[in-house]
C-alpha cells in the first residue's frame, strides 16, 4: 500500500487548466482516468487526510504510485480524451458498464450495388443505414417478413446472390413476391436502390406518405374493377400497420430520443435505455456496472452517455436524450453530443406528460434489470465467500457458516399451519435438502397446544425440537452419541418418525426402505428463523432442551432487515451493501418462498376433499364413475347398497362400505351463489369448498 504524499506532486506544478490525469500502480498500469475542470483544484482532493476521503478514492490512491496528467483547451475536448483513454487502458477504478447482452440491429447496406436487409451485431461499417437496436433477431425477422410485401428488398447472403445470376434462376423469395430479384434482372439497380431508401423512410418513421400511396392505389385499382391488384394492395397494407404494431406508439409527436434511466445500490448500478424513433420504441438495451468509484447518478449518466455515444455519429444520436439527473457541469456534455451528432441535442429532465411517464417505465426496467443481475451474483464463488465470512464476523461465529438451515411459518388466519426447513451450503441452495413439516402442537409426545391458530413462537419450537430430534436419534443410532435422549424425547415421537402413523408426512421421516440415512442426518452451523426475538428465543429454548449448544441460532426481522441474536436486547444491524445480509435475506425469502407453497397446496387439497377420498378401496377412477353415474354426490348418499352396484366396476362390497361410510358423513351446509342468491347442487365437491373457492376467485 503507497502513501499518496509519497508521489504528490510539488505545489505549483499542477496546471490550473482543464486536462485529464491518469493514476498509475507501481507496475505502471493505469488504474484509474478522470477529467476535470481544473486540475489544480481536482488533484489537490486526491491528497487530502486519507480518513476524509470515500472508502474506494482510498483504496485507489493507496494503491496507484504516480500521477500523470494531460491539458487541454477545453472541456470538450477533456470529456473526448477521458473516453478516449477509458477505451485504451481500461482502468479497473473506473466505472465500467458490461453491456448485458449483445443487441441486434436491423441493418440496410446502401454503400452495396443492390442494398441487402439484413440483422446485424457488433460494430457499425459505414455506408449502413441501421434500426434498433432490437432486443432480440427473431423481433427484426418477423418485422422484415411483413414489409418485403410492399418493399421486396434484396435479403439474400453474397453467395445465394451470385448463384441466383449464375443460374439465372431466383431464389423461393423471388418466386413468392417478396424479393424484387435484382439478381437475375427482373429490376435495375436504381428502382431497387430507390426501393430499399423507401424501405428505410418507412423504418425511420415516415410511414404515412406511404400508406396514403398504397390506400390510393387500392382505390384507384377498385374503381378500374382491378379487384385482384386492389385485394393484393390491401394485404399489402395490412401487412404494414401490423409491421408498426409491434412498435407501439409512445411520443405522439414522432419524437426521436433516447430515455436513460439508472437503478442503484451502494454497490452496483444498472443503466436502462429506450431508443425512441418517429415516437416507437425501436429497441431496448442495459448495462450493469460496479461502483468502484464514488460517483453520483449524474456521474453515472455522463458514463453511460460515453458509452453510448462514444463511437456514434449523425443520427445514431438523437434529437432528445432524457436522463434521471443531470451530469455536473452539463454544458460540456451537452457540447459533446452536438457534436457527434453535427446539430442542437437537447440533454435535459422530463418534467411532465407522456415523456415522464415513459421514463417511469425505464426506470422500472432498470429495477428489475439490477434485481436480476443480485440474482445472478449469488453465484460467483468470491461473492459468497465473502457473504459468508461477514456473517461468521457479525455473529461472531467460530468458522463460517458452511451449512445454513433456515425456518419460517406459514397459515392462513390460523389455519392449516405448516413449516418450512431451507438449506444453504457454501451459499447455495440445497433444494434436495429442503423440508417441510405440519405443525401438530406437541413437544415430544405431549400435547401442549391444538396446533391451529397464529402462535408463531409456539410452532416454531416445534418445528425446531422437532428438526433437532431427528437429528439426535441418527447420532444414537450411527453409534456417535453415547448417551440415551432425554426421556421426554421419545425416540419416534408420535406423528414423526412412525412409518405406521397415517397422519404422518412424507417429507418428515428419517431413512429410507433400505436404512440408510436421508433426513436431518447432518447439523447446520447456523439456524436463522424468520421473525425477530420472540421466535429466536423459542428457536434456543428448543435447542436448549434437547442438549444442543453447538449450533449458533438467529433470527432475520422483515421489517427493518435486523439481525436477532438470543438473550441480546439490541439486534447486529449488517450494512445495506454487506454481502453477508444479503445472503441472509436470499435464504429467508426462500424459507418463505417454501413455506407458502405448502401452506396453499395443503389448504387447496383440504378445499377440495371429499367423503369419497376417505373410504377404502375406492380409487379415482371408480370415484369418477360413481359421480358420473349419479350425477351429484348428494344423489349418491341417497342410493342404495343395489343402485350403487349398477355402476360398472363397483362389486356389493365395496357398494356396502360406501353406504356406510356416506351415511356416517354429516351432509354440508348447501352452497349459495353470492351473486344470484341460488342454492348451488352437490356435485361432488362440499359446499362449503366451493363457496370458498368462488369467494378467492373474486
Amino acid at each position: 500500500m503507497a502513501d499518496p504524499s509519497s508521489y504528490r506532486p510539488k505545489p505549483g506544478q499542477i496546471p490550473d487548466s482543464p486536462g485529464v490525469y491518469k493514476f498509475r500502480d507501481e507496475h505502471g498500469r493505469v488504474i484509474y482516468v478522470g477529467k476535470a475542470k481544473s486540475l489544480r483544484q481536482r488533484l489537490a482532493n486526491y491528497f487530502q487526510d486519507l480518513a476524509g476521503l470515500h472508502p474506494r478514492t482510498r483504496t485507489m490512491v493507496t494503491t496507484a504510485a504516480s500521477v500523470e496528467w494531460t491539458v487541454v483547451s477545453t472541456e470538450v475536448e477533456a470529456l473526448q480524451l477521458e473516453y478516449t483513454w477509458i477505451k485504451e487502458f481500461d482502468p479497473r477504478f473506473n466505472v465500467k458498464y458490461r453491456d448485458d447482452k449483445s443487441y441486434p440491429y436491423l441493418a440496410v447496406t446502401l454503400n452495396e450495388e443492390f442494398p441487402r436487409v439484413q440483422v446485424m451485431r457488433g460494430a457499425k461499417k459505414k455506408g449502413v443505414r441501421y434500426f434498433g437496436p432490437y432486443g432480440h433477431a427473431w423481433a427484426i425477422r418477423e418485422t422484415v417478413d411483413l414489409m418485403l410485401r410492399v418493399f421486396p428488398v434484396r435479403t439474400c447472403s453474397a453467395g445465394v446472390f451470385k448463384r441466383s445470376a449464375q443460374i439465372g434462376r431466383p431464389c423461393l423469395l423471388g418466386y413468392i413476391g417478396k424479393c424484387a430479384a435484382p439478381c437475375v434482372g427482373r429490376i435495375s439497380p436504381e428502382d431497387h436502390r430507390e426501393l430499399a431508401e423507401e424501405f428505410c423512410d418507412f423504418m425511420a418513421g415516415r410511414t404515412g406518405a406511404h400508406l396514403r400511396r398504397l390506400e390510393r392505389q387500392m382505390q384507384e385499382a377498385a374503381e378500374e374493377m382491378e379487384y385482384e391488384r386492389a385485394a393484393r394492395l390491401r394485404d399489402d397494407i395490412g401487412a404494414l400497420k401490423r409491421a408498426m404494431e409491434k412498435s407501439a406508439v409512445v411520443l405522439t409527436d414522432a419524437t426521436d430520443a433516447d430515455l436513460i434511466a439508472v437503478a442503484e445500490d451502494e454497490l452496483e448500478a444498472a443503466v436502462q435505455i429506450f431508443h425512441v424513433r418517429g415516437g416507437r420504441v425501436r429497441g431496448q438495451r442495459g448495462w450493469v456496472t460496479d461502483k468502484v468509484e464514488a460517483v453520483t447518478t449524474g456521474d453515472l449518466i455522463e458514463h453511460a452517455l460515453q458509452q453510448l455515444y462514444g463511437e456514434e455519429q449523425g443520427d445514431a444520436v438523437p434529437k432528445e436524450v432524457l436522463v434521471p439527473a443531470l451530469p455536473d457541469p452539463v454544458e460540456p456534455v451537452a457540447q459533446w453530443l452536438t457534436h457527434r451528432r453535427g446539430s442542437q441535442v437537447s440533454l435535459r429532465i422530463p418534467q411532465r406528460g407522456d415523456k415522464k411517464d415513459l421514463m417511469a417505465t425505464v426506470a422500472r426496467n432498470a429495477q428489475q434489470a439490477l434485481a436480476l443481475h443480485k440474482t445472478k451474483r449469488a453465484s460467483d464463488l468470491t461473492t459468497r465467500s465473502r457473504a459468508l465470512e461477514e456473517i461468521a464476523q457479525a455473529l461472531d461465529l467460530d468458522g463460517v457458516p458452511l451449512r445454513i438451515e433456515c425456518f419460517d411459518i406459514s397459515h392462513l388466519q390460523g389455519e392449516d399451519v405448516v413449516a418450512s426447513m431451507v438449506v444453504f451450503e457454501d451459499g447455495l441452495a440445497r433444494k434436495s435438502e429442503y423440508r417441510r413439516f405440519q405443525i401438530k402442537g406437541r413437544v415430544g409426545d405431549t400435547q401442549v397446544w391444538h396446533g391451529e391458530g397464529q402462535d408463531d413462537v409456539r410452532s416454531m419450537h416445534e418445528v425446531i425440537g422437532r428438526r433437532f430430534r431427528r437429528y439426535l436419534q441418527e447420532k444414537q443410532k450411527s453409534g456417535e452419541w453415547g448417551e440415551e435422549p432425554p426421556a421426554e424425547e421419545p425416540t419416534a415421537a408420535p406423528g414423526e418418525a412412525s412409518t405406521d402413523d397415517p397422519t404422518d408426512d412424507p417429507t418428515d421421516r428419517l431413512t429410507d426402505e433400505d436404512g440408510r440415512p436421508k433426513r436431518f442426518a447432518y447439523p447446520p452451523q447456523l439456524v436463522v428463523v424468520d421473525g425477530g426475538a420472540p421466535q429466536v428465543a423459542a428457536a434456543r429454548r428448543a435447542m436448549d432442551e434437547l442438549g444442543i449448544d453447538d449450533v449458533a441460532v438467529c433470527g432475520l426481522a422483515k421489517r427493518l432487515e435486523e439481525v436477532w441474536l438470543p438473550g441480546e436486547d439490541d439486534p447486529v444491524v449488517l450494512p445495506r451493501s454487506s454481502e453477508g445480509l444479503y445472503l441472509l435475506q436470499r435464504v429467508r425469502d426462500e424459507a418463505h418462498r417454501f413455506a407458502l407453497t405448502y401452506q396453499r397446496s395443503k389448504r387447496g387439497k383440504r378445499l377440495k376433499a371429499s367423503p369419497l377420498d376417505a373410504v377404502p378401496g375406492l380409487g379415482e377412477a371408480r370415484r369418477q364413475a360413481l359421480l358420473k353415474h349419479f350425477g351429484s354426490l348428494k344423489k349418491l348418499r341417497a342410493a342404495t347398497v343395489e343402485e350403487i352396484c349398477q355402476v360398472p366396476g363397483v362389486g356389493r362390497k365395496t357398494a356396502e362400505t360406501l353406504a356406510a361410510a356416506l351415511a356416517g358423513a354429516a351432509p354440508s351446509a348447501p352452497a349459495v351463489n353470492t351473486a344470484t342468491g341460488e342454492i348451488i347442487e352437490d356435485d361432488g365437491a362440499p359446499p362449503a369448498a366451493l363457496s370458498a373457492e368462488r369467494g378467492q376467485d373474486r
